[in-house]
C-alpha cells in the first residue's frame, strides 16, 4: 500500500470508495443512512452521490416512504455499470483449455465458456481478450489464472509451454491501456477462495496443497489473513522441497500409493513447522477422502498433537478457484489507498 499521508484528492477518492462499498454491502441507502455508516458528513455524501449518479455508478430508486417531512431519495449500487473478465488457463492430461467468464461489480457471473485448444500462446490470450472486450460492456479489469509463477505480469515457470517466460501482463497492459490486468498463480487464487469459505472468527494462517496426476505438487498460503506470495512470487512451489530425490524420481514416486503418501506427509510436515496453520486443505486428483486418517497419523509421528492443524481433503476446487480470481480481479479496481488495508 501507499503511504497514508493523504492530499485532498486522495481523501476524496477514499471517501468515494467508502460510499460505493457501503452501498454495495447494504443494497439500498439514503444520504443520511450512508453518512451514518461511513461517518462522513451528510453534505459530503450528497456531493459524492450526485457525482456517482452522473457517471451511472449508482441508481436513484426514488423517494423513501415518508415519515413526515420531505421523503429522502434511495440509492442503489449499479453492479452492471462495468464488468470484469476472468480467464482460467489450464493444462490437464496434455489438454490445453481456457475458461473465460464475465462478472459484474458484485461478482455475479454473467457468462462462462470453455475453449479446448491445441496450444496456448500470448497471441491466443491477447486475441481472446480483444474479442471479449469488444463483446462485453465496459470491461475494466482482466484477471488471469495460470498454472505457474507470475511476477509483475511476467510469467516464469509455467505448465503451459507457450506462456513460460513470456511478459504477458505488460503486453496486455500496453494493448489495453485503460484496463487493469492481474495475473496470478492458480493455487494462490484457490487458497484465497478456500480461506474465505472457512469463515474464521479472526485472521488465521492457512494452507492449500495440491497433488495433481502427472504434475508436480503446488501450494498456496494465507498468513494472518493475507496471501503469502514471496519476494518473486515463488512461494508455494513445494516440489522444490529437499525430498532427497531428483525431479524425475519425484514424479515416479507420486504415481505409486506408497510414494505419494511419503511425499504428501513430508510436504505437510514442512508446511506445519514453518507457518503453523490452523487448517490445511489437500486437493488434487491423486487424493481421496479415505487417505485423510493415515496422513494425519503419519504427520503426528513428527508433529505434536497440540500443533496439528485441521486437515481436509477436497478434490474439486474449481468453484473456489473461480471465487478467488473474481474477488482479486474486482479488488484491482479499488483505490490503492484505503482506510482498511487490503488483503490481496
Amino acid at each position: 500500500m501507499q503511504p497514508t499521508s493523504h492530499n485532498t484528492q486522495q481523501v476524496k477518492r477514499i471517501n468515494v470508495e467508502l460510499v460505493k462499498n457501503t452501498l454495495r454491502s447494504t443494497g439500498v441507502g439514503t444520504k443520511s443512512s450512508i453518512a451514518n455508516l461511513t461517518k462522513l458528513s451528510v453534505a459530503t455524501c450528497g456531493t459524492i452521490l450526485n457525482e456517482l449518479l452522473q457517471t451511472g455508478e449508482i441508481i436513484d430508486l426514488g423517494p423513501d416512504e415518508s415519515s413526515g417531512g420531505r421523503p429522502a431519495s434511495r440509492y442503489q449500487f449499479n453492479a452492471d455499470y462495468a464488468s470484469v473478465l476472468c480467464v482460467f488457463i489450464r493444462t490437464e492430461g496434455g489438454v490445453h483449455s481456457i475458461t473465460h467468464l464475465q462478472a459484474n461489480l458484485n461478482g455475479e457471473i454473467k457468462d462462462e465458456q470453455t475453449l479446448i485448444l491445441d496450444e496456448i500462446t500470448v497471441a491466443t490470450v491477447e486475441d481472446l481478450a480483444t474479442a471479449l472486450i469488444e463483446k462485453y460492456n465496459n470491461v475494466q479489469a482482466i484477471g488471469i489464472g495460470i498454472p505457474g509463477v507470475a511476477h509483475n505480469g511476467i510469467i516464469g515457470i509455467c505448465d503451459v509451454p507457450g506462456l513460460a517466460g513470456q511478459p504477458l501482463g505488460p503486453w496486455l497492459k500496453e494493448r489495453f491501456d485503460d484496463v487493469e490486468v492481474i495475473i496470478d498463480n492458480d493455487m494462490n487464487l484457490t487458497v484465497y477462495g478456500l480461506y474465505n469459505e472457512q469463515h474464521f472468527e479472526e485472521e488465521k494462517n492457512f494452507a492449500v496443497v495440491t497433488f495433481p496426476k502427472n504434475h508436480y505438487p503446488g501450494a498456496g498460503f494465507i498468513i494472518d489473513g493475507h496471501p503469502l506470495k514471496g519476494n518473486t512470487h515463488f512461494s508455494g512451489e513445494v516440489s522444490y522441497l529437499p525430498f532427497g530425490v531428483s525431479s524425475e524420481e519425484q514424479l515416479q514416486l507420486l504415481q505409486t500409493p506408497e510414494g505419494l503418501h511419503q511425499l504428501v506427509v513430508k510436504t505437510l510436515v514442512s508446511i506445519i513447522v514453518i507457518i503453523n496453520p490452523a487448517a490445511i486443505v489437500i486437493t488434487g486428483d491423486t487424493m481421496d477422502s479415505g487417505m485423510q486418517h493415515d496422513l494425519i497419523q503419519s504427520c503426528l509421528q513428527t508433529i505434536p498433537q497440540e500443533h496439528m492443524p485441521q486437515v481436509m481433503i477436497q478434490n474439486d476446487t474449481r468453484r473456489e478457484y473461480v471465487t478467488g480470481l473474481v474477488a482479486v480481479t474486482l479488488e484491482s479496481l479499488t483505490y490503492r489507498i484505503q482506510l482498511i488495508e487490503k488483503k490481496w
